[in-house]
């Protein structure tokens, strides 16, 4: 199993406080560090404010050389499709060809009437996702001296010449995420590289899946794609240290701990280990960004364990 770390930053992260916890990730033997894509706190004041993901992720492009990079997820509402597809092969090219792209429909209403974003309902959200991957992925296919056009509902591109191009070939792994029963499943299909359950339980996780093979079976798709996890997770070498984050984690954010992975080294891997069983084949923890003793220990403690049940 593939672990990787994950840090919400709406709750307010400096650069480089991020910075420290990408390079305590990749010191510890993490396969990668992620972070969300969010403008607005869904709870306190802020603290400094979340950095913009891909300023941040150009960044830590430079500034690390192992790890797996990208956002979980970006929010399609944020970015037009072309200049994202634009702003992420530059990424992917300044970290030698560690970035993912993980990209979502967007859902936090507050965030989008603070900063004057458009926001519309569910169903068209979905409609520019789909166009968005289509248009992402166009160009970075696109024959080297060709030029893309795209005439949809919500985007039109003529004669785009699709440059830059991503290092990676034929484009970073496309992530694609959540708990729609129908068509995030069917977006699964036809363009993920990996599909991840946010912050579910074992039985919801397991019926996601299901759906994506189903329609990755459906589609013609000879294989589903990679199957992750995040979960919240709360380890300590004591119980004390572990309560101890868990009210430091409950202070800080309304994100809830729900089906959080809880308690010591030893019983996080059993948690961790029964997504595996599901068909995990990858999971992101989600940790304080500020806490680098956490990720130290999971890496020295739980990784390992994790790696060895591979």
């Amino acid at each position: 199993m593939q672990v990787r770390i994950f840090v919400e930053v709406s709750t307010g992260a400096t650069y480089t406080d991020q910075l420290r916890a990408a390079q305590a990730s990749e010191a510890a033997g993490f396969d990668g560090f992620f972070r969300s894509d969010h403008y607005l706190a869904m709870s306190g004041d802020g603290g400094v404010g979340p950095t913009d993901a891909w300023l941040t992720l150009a960044g830590l492009a430079r500034e690390t050389t192992t790890l797996r990079l990208g956002p979980m997820m970006s929010s399609a509402t944020f970015r037009t499709p072309a200049t994202l597809a634009i702003g992420a092969a530059q990424v992917d090219q300044m970290s030698g060809g560690r970035l993912e792209v993980g990209l979502g429909a967007g859902w936090y209403q507050a965030e989008h009437m603070t900063y004057g974003i458009p926001l519309p309902p569910p169903r068209e959200r979905l409609d520019h996702l789909d166009e968005q991957l289509a248009i992402i992925t166009g160009l970075w296919q696109t024959p080297v001296g060709e030029r893309f056009n795209f005439d949809g509902k919500h985007y039109q591109l003529i004669d785009a010449p699709a440059l830059p191009r991503p290092v990676q070939q034929p484009h970073p792994p496309i992530i694609i995420g959540g708990r729609g029963p129908r068509r995030t499943p069917a977006l699964a299909a036809r363009y993920a590289d990996e599909f991840n359950v946010p912050f579910a339980d074992l039985s919801l996780t397991e019926q996601q899946y299901g759906r994506v093979r189903a329609a990755c079976a459906a589609s013609g798709k000879p294989q589903p794609p990679v199957f992750s996890a995040c979960l919240a997770v709360f380890c300590g070498r004591t119980e004390a240290e572990v309560r101890s984050r868990v009210q430091r984690h409950q202070s800080a954010t309304a994100l809830p701990p729900a089906e959080a992975v809880t308690g010591s080294p030893d019983q996080v891997v059993d948690q961790i280990a029964k997504f595996g069983e599901v068909g995990a084949q990858r999971v992101y923890l989600r940790v304080d960004v500020d806490d680098t003793d956490h990720i130290e220990l999971l890496g020295s403690a739980v990784l390992p364990q994790l790696t060895d049940r591979s």
